[in-house]
């Protein structure tokens, strides 16, 4: 029988934005062993409705429990903003999505209770960061942004390109009127252009990267649970799309910072 404790964290995301989670997770629970999905064949899910996100979801979580996965994490703000209960109802192991991570995360460092949040129309369309932020404290000011345009810049590797400032500073310059201290990162995509997010709000603007804060909630639920994997092996890596694997194995040096070796595609 199976140890709990050496099997698999599983990621899924609508494509490969996920990967700054994994990458998160493998600096912060190096031992553990990994299991990604990709939803490459159908993303974007940020101009999905709501039926068809939860449709996909169950889908994607699906893949994951076959590999016989200890616990899910939603990484997708999208799906996490709209089908995150479903999921949780739906299936047995511990579901961490990117929502509450990212909210308790900006209220630990918001100074002036001043927060934005930017994302995918979806996600915030959604509303899930403000109402998360609200349900843990109530006199908070938060603004929201959506920046659909940082998704494409960051898969095309545009970190520091003149064009990806331009629109940065369209996107963000309301949220610096606002007086914000702290801006969420709600999409995984963007924490890729962190450094020219960083420059146009300024260095006095804290970033919450809600893949970096859902890592910090997976150890905690481990070690609540006693779940951390305590062997020193070579941890198990295995990525896994729903479409053909190039572009993914192309933007893996970006988003994970190392060459993806070994990527499957997997039928839906």
């Amino acid at each position: 029988m199976t140890d709990p404790k050496t099997k698999s964290i599983g990621v899924f995301d609508s494509g490969i934005g996920g990967l700054t989670v994994i990458r998160a997770l493998m600096e912060r629970l190096p031992h553990e062993n990994l299991v990604y999905f990709g939803d490459t064949a159908r993303v974007p899910y940020g101009t999905k409705s709501e039926d068809v996100i939860k449709q996909y979801a169950v889908q994607d979580a699906e893949i994951l429990i076959e590999k016989g996965v200890k616990l899910i994490v939603v990484a997708c703000n999208t799906v996490s903003s709209v089908a995150l209960d479903l999921l949780e109802q739906r299936f047995d192991v511990p579901i961490i999505g990117m929502i509450h991570p990212g909210a308790t995360h900006a209220l630990d460092a918001t100074r002036n209770n001043t927060i934005g949040v930017i994302g995918t129309v979806a996600t915030i369309g959604s509303n899930a960061y403000p109402r998360s932020i609200y349900e843990l404290r109530k006199n908070v000011n938060v603004y929201s942004a959506p920046c659909p345009l940082f998704v494409s810049l960051a898969e095309e590797g545009w970190s520091d390109h003149p064009a990806s400032k331009l629109i940065a500073q369209e996107y963000l310059t309301p949220l610096i009127r606002y007086g914000v201290d702290t801006l969420i990162l709600g999409c995984t995509h963007y924490p890729i252009l962190k450094n020219v997010i960083q420059q146009v709000m300024g260095e006095e603007v804290a970033l919450i990267d809600s893949g970096e804060a859902a890592a910090d909630e997976v150890i905690e639920l481990l070690t609540e649970e006693d779940l951390l994997n305590p062997s020193t092996m070579a941890p198990r890596r295995e990525f896994m799309v729903s479409d053909v694997p190039q572009k993914f194995k192309q933007l893996g040096d970006i988003f994970l910072g190392k060459t993806l070796e070994r990527v499957t595609r997997v039928q839906i």
